[in-house]
């Protein structure tokens, strides 16, 4: 869930690597972004339902909220959007809190990062469910995407 955009040598503020900020493991909101990573958005993301649902699904709906925000971010002139880190902190909780209701994070998989030799053990997927997954996703716009900051325009 996590090499393909590790391997991009993406940068965020003041110039941190992604890997060097998931050292110890990914951390996203919704699966979609993270903090101190303006405008970058992770389709399907560690935080997401993803690769335990319909795949095809998650990206649909995510490429869907995705255009939905760039395009919401265009009407009204904001330039980035990023979640803030206590909103991307209490959704890495949630995600914890779901899987640790199931036996997901007791096998040895690639879903939590034990097919690569010292890398840190996190369970990824969100496993609430897609359903309560998407409505969430909705409140989020709902609420003016409560639990992002975004930056310039008339918001």
């Amino acid at each position: 869930m996590t090499g393909p955009l590790l391997n991009l040598g993406i940068r965020g503020r003041g110039g941190r690597r992604l890997d060097e900020v998931w050292s110890e493991g990914p951390r996203a909101y919704l699966g979609i972004q993270v903090a101190g990573f303006p405008n970058l958005f992770t389709v399907t993301g560690p935080g997401s339902p993803s690769v335990l649902s319909n795949m095809v699904v998650s990206i649909e709906q995510h490429v869907d909220w995705v255009s939905d925000c760039l395009s919401y971010m265009r009407e009204h002139g904001i330039e980035t959007i990023e979640p803030d880190g206590e909103a991307q902190d209490a959704w890495v909780e949630h995600v914890n809190t779901a899987a640790e209701a199931t036996l997901h994070p007791r096998a040895k998989s690639w879903y939590l990062g034990d097919n690569i030799p010292g890398k840190p053990r996190v369970f990824m997927p969100y496993v609430g469910g897609v359903g309560a997954y998407r409505e969430k996703c909705d409140e989020v716009v709902l609420r003016g995407y409560e639990g992002f900051v975004l930056t310039g325009g008339d918001h």
